[in-house]
């Protein structure tokens, strides 16, 4: 196994579950973008015009959540952070409202549960939103993780299930009946692997203390994701900037400006920390989940890889058997 994030992880403990004998091969693991992630399930929100087909995997693998959280905690006595918390996605004025309701046409074409929700009740639903908003959209069905938390919890449960790690980055494939490449965004620089997997930079704040909204907060350009241990994750960019990992005090600001426009309150909280993650990217935005003689490959979740980690799982157990 090559990679160490949420997606190798939880393919070396489905593996290992299986009784298949499981290397980890990952300089740091769970420290690249699983890292960073804001651990939103969300794949009624997350939908995007012309994405039907990774709809459907983002479904499955929501439906499949709550099993995989509950065998895991189960096996390692960690909470992962998981809640049933849904998202309203927010409008703060008419333009924003002209795009929502083009968004909730396209989400009910597609059999989705979304609810339009008129300015006053999204107040008395989550009273820290701003004053000025002008309606929304709940979807229930959107949960969310706390990844570092999950990545604990996984790494926990792969050393509990017999996988064993190597702490080294790999340039080569290592030697081994089948070879599982889930190395994100650094896939394609592994000898022998051709893969069309690009970095897209992504900056994210962690914030501390109470924002006053209880559920995930979406508008057009931010998200806003409360936990119930007082974090608040606000994000995130998307910049085609290579492998660059530099902070920016211009991305601070928008974020913030934009989840305070939602949520004032977020105003008052403590910023503890700003990060930046490298989401591995395909061309039309879908992983990439193939088996090439002895080696799977499971790469290229962009914005979606926890979400879909117990499906690609699930997928690469059976591809390696």
């Amino acid at each position: 196994m090559v990679g160490g994030g949420v997606i190798g992880l939880s393919i070396a403990w489905r593996l290992a579950q299986r009784g298949d004998a499981v290397t980890v091969h990952d300089a740091a693991p769970g420290s690249g973008a699983s890292h960073v992630a804001a651990g939103m399930l969300a794949p009624v929100t997350e939908v995007q015009f012309g994405e039907e087909l990774l709809l459907a995997m983002n479904l499955e693998s929501a439906r499949q959540y709550p099993s995989f959280v509950a065998q895991l905690e189960a096996a390692t006595g960690r909470s992962t952070g998981y809640l049933p918390c849904g998202t309203l996605v927010v409008a703060r004025d008419n333009d924003d409202l002209v795009a929502l309701d083009r968004l909730a046409a396209f989400q009910r074409d597609l059999g989705l549960d979304v609810t339009k929700v008129r300015a006053g009740i999204c107040r008395e639903m989550e009273p820290g939103l701003t004053p000025s908003v002008r309606g929304g959209l709940l979807v229930a069905g959107d949960h969310q993780v706390d990844p570092r938390a999950l990545v604990a919890a996984l790494l926990d449960a792969c050393r509990g299930a017999g996988v064993g790690f190597v702490h080294e980055r790999v340039t080569e494939l290592p030697a081994a009946d089948v070879v599982v490449v889930a190395a994100g965004c650094w896939s394609g620089d592994i000898a022998g692997v051709e893969l069309p997997v690009r970095p897209v930079k992504g900056q994210l704040l962690r914030l501390r203390g109470k924002a006053g909204v209880e559920r995930n907060i979406r508008g057009l350009d931010v998200y806003i994701v409360p936990r119930p241990d007082g974090e608040v994750v606000v994000g995130a960019t998307v910049e085609d900037k290579g492998y660059d990992t530099t902070v920016t005090a211009g991305a601070v600001h928008d974020l913030l400006r934009a989840a305070v426009e939602l949520v004032p309150d977020v105003a008052e909280l403590e910023l503890v920390e700003v990060s930046v993650g490298l989401r591995p990217a395909t061309p039309d935005n879908r992983p990439i989940i193939e088996r090439r003689g002895d080696v799977v490959v499971a790469t290229g979740h962009y914005r979606n890889g926890v979400l879909l980690a117990p499906l690609t799982a699930s997928l690469v157990a059976d591809l390696v058997r």
